[in-house]
């Protein structure tokens, strides 16, 4: 049984930085891609990052292009996103998503078939 865990979030002041990180485990998902999305308060879940199989190809959502890296460890299964300059509106349930199908970017929530648990991420002003 695959499943994907999640670590790191918190609460973190404007301008500063996390770093959320998915470990998989049960099956390797190191040959697909693999995204990030997060669900504001009041809002539905939405694309934040994927990255392809490789590593070499990335695409992030307009709102955190340039502030947000998405990066990962075939060799160890491993998935992270690196945050930094946050803003008040980064605050949301951040979830990391994989598949088994399909090896290049992935930028909707219909193209993931696995979910981590959520990690909470507050930016305060």
């Amino acid at each position: 049984q695959a499943q994907l865990v999640q670590s790191g979030g918190g609460l973190v002041q404007v301008g500063g930085s996390l770093r959320l990180s998915c470990a998989a485990s049960g099956r390797t998902f190191s040959n697909y891609a693999r995204g990030w999305f997060r669900r504001a308060p009041g809002k539905e879940r939405e694309f934040v990052a994927t990255i392809s199989r490789s590593g070499r190809s990335t695409i992030y959502a307009d709102s955190v292009k340039g502030r947000f890296t998405i990066s990962r460890d075939n060799a160890k299964n491993t998935l992270s996103l690196q945050m930094n300059s946050l803003k008040p509106e980064d605050t949301a349930v951040y979830y990391c998503a994989g598949t088994f199908t399909g090896s290049y970017l992935k930028l909707t929530l219909d193209d993931y078939d696995y979910w981590g648990q959520g990690t909470q991420v507050t930016v305060s002003s």
